[in-house]
């Protein structure tokens, strides 16, 4: 590194972190590499920093016994430190910006603004390919940058992120196996409001499944942030059609509260019988079987709703992402072993977070002996396992249905990248970041200005992110 950029990087404090932590930060360090058919070097350390797992038995009755006991197989003290999901970012930048800290961190969304911190992961995707199969396209594209060619994380695996709905007040109005299309919210949904007092859990705040939602809403109308080519092109018609329709669906089925959402609030909500509908992982739904049991139930599920013209996509509710920093490139060989040996062991991230996780790598063989869990006759691959548990929750409750998931099954064929229809950047995760397409619909929709406005407000934030990110070389396109 030269002296001149020595100091700029010196000058970097934590606040200036995590005020851009959706920006990332210059600092060069070689990738480590690995080289198939030699043995990886081995440090004596490993330490690992991830977000507290929302199927709290991942975390206390696999992950980090699992993680134990491969440091303890290779000789290696590995240590595990959980925080909240909304501390992941900030914890992220203070250790960036303090040169030292974690080994592996765990991201929950596309880390692509940190590229220019952390090592390139190219060789453990190739590697891991080679011995798992290919990763799953989305995976991909959430991980990987066309414009420099750098994988900036390692994406192990994701989370679908379907409609949850209550069916017996869809069935009171008419529509048992819940709604099909956004705008069954505002004819249902609005019913299920005004007669039977229960409004609709999509948020409009800044947080993870506003975000999501806000998103799923766009695509569904055929338009989005950027188009395949890294172009931003939020300021259309369509998305002016998408913010009016996020307007009527408030007025008709929703409250204020949505203004103030975290990421656990329409869980929360769903829990306690206080929404008809929401858009979550099966986690809210897994925290129902246990807190309220006769509310789970009755939760049944949904894949996207469809737009004015059949359009229907939503983004995978977590996407996993370890990133390497680049002050810890002299353990990178022991962190990617570490991660290869949790691909090999997929299974259990699967069974051990019933069924939240889903795999990069479907193709990865089933490891022989117990694994805790009833054997599928014929299983050999993860995908034989994610057809036969999707079709048979093993999970379901005594008396409850078992084949709720099945319509989950296929999730990947509408299941897409947070920069659907180009790739995620760090431009598109700035945008994601600071909840530019959230705070879009919630201007308008309380009334900060007409849909237009807002929709051209927004496009203007959009249009300053991509060309600061064009001028450091990491986003294509050209508007």
């Amino acid at each position: 590194m030269k002296e001149n950029e020595k100091k700029k990087n010196k000058g970097i404090g934590r606040r200036d972190f995590l005020r851009t932590v959706g920006a990332g930060i210059v600092a060069g360090a070689a990738p480590a590499v690995i080289i198939p058919g030699r043995a990886l070097a081995r440090a004596k350390s490993l330490k690992i920093l991830q977000w507290a797992h929302f199927v709290p038995r991942y975390d206390k009755k696999w992950f980090d016994a699992f993680a134990k006991q491969w440091g303890k197989d290779n000789g290696v003290n590995v240590v595990v430190d959980h925080v909240h999901i909304g501390q992941v970012k900030s914890r992220t930048a203070a250790e960036l910006a303090a040169r030292g800290g974690h080994d592996l961190i765990e991201w929950f969304d596309p880390p692509a603004q940190l590229e220019l911190s952390v090592l390139d992961m190219t060789d453990i995707v190739k590697e891991a390919e080679g011995r798992f199969g290919k990763q799953l396209d989305l995976c991909k594209r959430s991980s990987f940058n066309p414009k420099t060619g750098k994988y900036y994380g390692f994406c192990h695996g994701w989370v679908i992120d379907p409609g949850d709905y209550r069916k017996s007040l869809w069935a009171k109005v008419g529509k048992p196996r819940g709604p099909e299309t956004w705008e069954d919210l505002i004819t249902y949904g609005g019913r299920i409001k005004k007669e039977l007092g229960v409004q609709l859990g999509i948020g409009m705040s800044q947080e993870i499944d506003s975000n999501m939602a806000a998103r799923a809403l766009l695509w569904s109308y055929d338009t989005s942030v950027q188009d395949k080519n890294e172009n931003v092109i939020l300021n259309n018609e369509k998305t002016v059609a998408a913010v009016e329709f996020m307007k009527r669906l408030y007025k008709a089925a929703m409250t204020p509260e949505v203004f103030a959402w975290s990421p656990a609030s329409n869980n929360r909500a769903l829990i306690a019988g206080k929404a008809s509908y929401i858009i979550n992982s099966v986690s809210a739904y897994r925290s129902g079987q246990k807190k309220k049991p006769e509310i789970a139930k009755d939760v049944y599920f949904v894949p996207p709703l469809k737009g004015p013209r059949g359009t229907r996509w939503t983004s995978e509710h977590v996407i996993y992402s370890y990133i390497i920093p680049n002050y810890a490139s002299k353990n990178a060989d022991t962190a990617k072993k570490f991660l290869l040996a949790l691909l090999e062991n997929y299974d259990q991230a699967m069974y051990q977070s019933e069924l939240y996780n889903s795999p990069a790598f479907f193709d990865t063989p089933i490891p022989s002996g117990d694994r805790g869990y009833a054997r599928v006759k014929g299983a050999k691959k993860l995908r034989d396992l994610h057809n036969a548990w999707f079709d048979k929750d093993p999970f379901a409750l005594p008396g409850e249905a078992t084949n709720k998931l099945k319509v989950l099954k296929d999730a990947e064929k509408w299941s897409t990248n947070v920069g659907h229809p180009g790739p995620a950047s760090p431009a598109i995760g700035e945008v994601y970041g600071t909840s530019v397409i959230p705070n879009m619909m919630a201007n308008a929709v309380r009334g900060f200005g007409k849909p237009k406005t807002a929709v051209a407000q927004a496009e203007i934030l959009t249009k300053a992110i991509f060309k600061k990110w064009r001028k450091k070389g990491l986003v294509g396109g050209t508007m």
